[in-house]
């Protein structure tokens, strides 16, 4: 007896949640320790507090 092909997950989706994790634990940290937040904005790097 064959076991059914499952559909695989797309391994972008895991990536792109990974990454919302990643920009919310540090946001968090940031705002715990009063520093700012670096991001990338019309092409700078910009300074914004979370």
């Amino acid at each position: 007896m064959k076991a059914k092909p499952t559909k695989q997950k797309s391994p972008l989706r895991d990536i792109e949640s990974a990454l919302r994790r990643a920009g919310k634990q540090a946001r968090r940290i940031a705002r715990a320790y009063g520093t700012p937040i670096y991001v990338w904005e019309n092409g700078k790097v910009v300074a914004k507090q979370p």
